[in-house]
């Protein structure tokens, strides 16, 4: 544009640390916004996958725990319990050992949100030009794919020990997206523990005791019907149970339908609803908990 004969440059559009406008200068379209945004996210993904690529003994020891689960329920208790459930006892456990996975492995994610403020690193990110909700987002995102590296071991593992998917691929491809999406809505609940508590010695101690009651009065391991009658409306109206239910019905296919008291829609839809339920809770939380760190 020319002003007096001469050309004036453009108006230039630079971000400020939290991703705001800078007063004086222009607002980004939306479009341009939303894919800084989405930068920062995967930027920050990054970052996070990087730091576990660096420290191998911890994605190693993640995936230890499920599967010595898998092999104490297996071999130990397996020939007690008995399950009505095609394939016997090792088919009714491998979807609930996946369950509890999604559930212990939101254990980190508290604790690495404790120890990044204690450190200052999500005050150095939000001292630099980046979304509000980047840093979370990455975080979730990166436990997510951490959880379904954890989830194909455990299929693998199971394989071994006499595991078999009898719905077919879809429902078995089905299965891992269910279980991705329950442990990213039970780790936006320990990323808000981690941000509310701050302090991770604090975290560390009470990380799991809410997940703990959860997994283990629920159908993971033990029919529901086995426990006492008083405890039985809790065991099967709790989320645990509800999405459990629904991966067993998805990996052994329709024969399974009768013995968990449920059908394929019906089990999905209310473990979908679960999910949605807490992510519309716990998301909002954290980011305000981030937004006060």
């Amino acid at each position: 544009m020319a002003v007096s004969g001469r050309s004036v440059a453009p108006e230039l559009t630079v971000r400020a640390p939290g991703g705001a406008s800078l007063p004086g200068l222009s607002t980004p379209p939306l479009a341009q916004r939303l894919g800084w945004a989405l930068s920062d996210t995967l930027v920050l993904t990054k970052r996070n996958l990087i730091v576990w690529a660096r420290v191998p003994a911890y994605i190693f020891f993640t995936v230890v725990q499920p599967v010595m689960f898998t092999l104490l329920f297996r071999y130990v208790f397996g020939g007690a319990i008995r399950v009505p459930v095609p394939g016997g006892y090792v088919n009714y456990l491998i979807p609930g050992v996946i369950g509890q996975t999604a559930g212990f492995a939101s254990f980190s994610t508290a604790i690495g949100f404790a120890r990044e403020l204690q450190r200052g690193g999500i005050d150095r990110i939000r001292s630099m030009p980046t979304a509000r909700w980047a840093f979370l987002a990455g975080r979730l995102i990166a436990d997510v794919l951490r959880l379904l590296v954890t989830v194909a071991v455990m299929v693998g593992v199971g394989y071994a020990v006499g595991f078999r998917f009898s719905g077919g691929a879809g429902y078995a491809v089905a299965m891992v997206g269910l279980a991705a999406l329950f442990g990213l809505a039970i780790c936006s609940v320990s990323a808000f523990i981690g941000l509310a508590v701050k302090d991770e010695e604090s975290v560390q101690a009470f990380g799991l005791v809410w997940v703990f009651p959860l997994t283990f009065v629920s159908s993971a391991f033990v029919p529901v019907r086995a426990m006492p009658s008083w405890l039985q409306g809790f065991a099967n109206r709790q989320p645990f149970s509800e999405v459990i239910d629904a991966l067993r019905i998805l990996a052994l296919g329709h024969p399974v339908q009768a013995a968990v008291g449920q059908s394929l829609a019906s089990a999905t839809w209310q473990s979908l609803a679960w999910v949605a339920g807490i992510l519309a809770v716990f998301t909002p939380l954290a980011t305000r908990a981030y937004k006060r760190a």
